[in-house]
C-alpha cells in the first residue's frame, strides 16, 4: 500500500504542443495529471503551482490559470484565496455518495455489455488478467492494482453509452485513488479477482440480471469497506 507521506504532491506534466489551443491543452494536461494520481495516497495539501506548471507545460500562466478555472467549475480543484489552488479531495461522506453512484452507472453498463457487447469485447476483459495466479496476487499487487483500475474503465467503455460515460468521468479520479488506496487492505485483493472471474463469466453468458447485480454488489462492497475501514477519510 502505497504509504501517506507529508511531502507536497507535484503534477506531473509534459510540456505542450503550441501548435494547438493552449488553454485547451493546458486543461487536458492538468486534468489527465489530477486523474492519474492517487489523491488519497497522503494526507498533505495537494497544492498546484501556477509558476511550476508553466515552466513544466512551456506555457505562459494565462492558459494554465484558464485551465484552472475550467477545473474547478468542474470540481477537480478549489481556489483559496491567497493561498492558492488545490486538488479537491472529498469528505467520507461524499466518497460513500460516488462510490453508490458508481455502482448503480457500472452496474447499468455491465447490463447493457449483455445486450450489445461483442463476444471479442468481453474476452478481453478476461485477458487482462491472464498473467496472474492466486499466489501471485501479492507479489504483484501494484500491477494488479493498475489491472483492476482499467477492469472498471473497460467496463463502463463497453457500455457504448456516452452518457454514462460523461457521468463517470467526474467520479473516476476519486474512484480510481480510493481503489488503489484500498485494494491491499484486509484480503480485498483476493477477493477481488473471484469477483472478477464471476463478473466476466456472467458477461460472457449474456446473463444480464446476474452480471449487473455482481458488478453493482462488487462496488457496493467497496463502500462497506470504506466506511468500516478507511477513517482517514473522517
Amino acid at each position: 500500500m502505497t504509504s501517506r507521506s507529508a511531502s507536497t504532491a507535484r503534477l506531473v506534466v509534459q510540456p505542450l504542443d503550441v501548435n494547438f489551443s493552449l488553454k485547451d491543452k493546458a486543461y487536458d494536461a492538468l486534468k489527465k495529471a489530477i486523474m492519474s494520481m492517487n489523491i488519497y495516497a497522503s494526507r498533505s495539501a495537494l497544492r498546484l503551482d501556477e509558476r511550476q506548471l508553466s515552466a513544466d507545460l512551456g506555457v505562459s500562466r494565462t492558459p494554465i490559470r484558464e485551465a484552472i478555472s475550467r477545473l474547478e467549475q468542474e470540481g477537480f480543484v478549489r481556489v483559496v484565496q491567497r493561498k492558492g489552488v488545490f486538488v479537491v479531495r472529498k469528505s467520507k461522506r461524499e466518497i460513500l455518495e460516488m462510490i453508490t453512484v458508481w455502482a448503480a452507472l457500472e452496474g447499468m453498463a455491465a447490463r447493457l455489455i449483455t445486450l450489445h457487447a461483442s463476444d471479442g469485447e468481453i474476452a478481453t476483459l478476461r485477458e487482462m488478467f491472464a498473467t496472474f495466479e492466486n499466489n501471485q496476487l501479492r507479489a504483484k499487487i501494484n500491477e494488479y492494482s493498475d489491472t483492476n483500475i482499467r477492469f472498471h474503465h473497460k467496463i463502463l467503455q463497453l457500455s457504448r453509452n456516452d452518457l454514462i460515460n460523461q457521468i463517470a468521468d467526474n467520479l473516476f479520479a476519486h474512484m480510481r485513488s480510493i481503489r488503489l488506496t484500498t485494494i491491499a487492505e484486509d484480503d480485498r485483493v483476493e477477493r477481488s479477482i473471484i469477483d472478477h472471474m464471476h463478473i466476466i463469466e456472467a458477461l460472457e453468458k449474456r446473463h444480464t440480471e446476474r452480471a449487473e447485480a455482481l458488478v453493482r454488489q462488487h462496488t457496493l462492497d467497496l463502500a462497506t469497506h470504506v466506511e468500516n475501514n478507511v477513517h482517514y477519510l473522517d
